[in-house]
């Protein structure tokens, strides 16, 4: 069987776990030599023994830009290219209205939306026509939570710099979309679900498709938008998440 990405360089920041686990496994699994962050060093290298294929960790911190200057003078140094980057590290807190607090504010928006920035940024020197780039997007971005303004703000900011980044990078052949996952099986979630008993009910009565996501079925979007079979596709936002926020 083909595979989409023979000798394709990819980036995964937040690769250690989750959604950015899987994906980077199905990169690799597709011929991909891939390159992925974290920033718990231990983590790091389970995640190297587990995708296995050649993937190298480079541990930093996505909202540190001299981090994200190691990582990309590491990968022009072995390849002097970049194909395809998927910034995927982010994080979620919660805090109502009335409790937002500095210190999450400015922990949730370094590393989610300056992270996401200069990611992508710091990659344009090693991307060439045909490149394409995938942002974390969340369903989050486009529903109301209560305790979740600011973790929503900045995944709706992600979807404008999809829009404005395509505009931007017309003339390069650099294609910009953003994949938005709803709610899904990750160990976060796992942990979520086991301290809160009535959490999973709701979750499955409110997604049309009754059950939560597997993180492989993040990462095949993921993959479709960063393949060639997307070529003409661009500025969109892909929904992964059981018909939740279109229904």
């Amino acid at each position: 069987m083909a595979k989409r990405f023979d000798g394709k360089v990819v980036v995964i920041t937040g690769g250690t776990d989750g959604i950015g686990l899987a994906t980077a496994r199905a990169f690799a699994a597709e011929g991909a030599r891939v390159y992925i962050t974290g920033r718990n060093g231990a983590r790091l290298e389970d995640a190297v023994t587990d995708i296995g294929n050649g993937v190298v960790g480079v541990q930093g911190d996505v909202s540190n830009p001299g981090d994200l200057d190691r990582l990309y003078a590491r990968i022009g140094e072995d390849h002097g290219r970049v194909d395809v980057v998927y910034a995927n590290a982010g994080v979620s807190e919660s805090a109502p209205i009335g409790g937002i607090e500095d210190d999450h504010f400015d922990r949730v928006f370094a590393i989610n939306v300056k992270g996401t920035v200069y990611t992508v940024q710091k990659a344009l020197p090693l991307m060439s026509i045909g490149g394409s780039i995938v942002l974390a997007g969340s369903g989050a971005g486009s529903k109301g939570f209560p305790s979740l303004s600011v973790y929503s703000a900045t995944k709706a900011a992600i979807r404008s710099f999809a829009r404005t980044w395509t505009a931007d990078l017309k003339g390069r052949g650099i294609r910009v979309n953003v994949v938005s996952p709803g709610m899904v099986l990750t160990p976060a979630m796992a942990t979520y679900l086991r301290d809160n008993d009535e959490a999973e009910e709701w979750m499955k009565g409110a997604i049309p498709f009754g059950r939560l996501a597997e993180a492989d079925e993040v990462a095949r979007a993921v993959l479709f938008l960063g393949s060639d079979e997307s070529s003409f596709i661009g500025g969109a936002e892909m929904m992964v998440d059981g018909g939740f926020v279109a229904v």
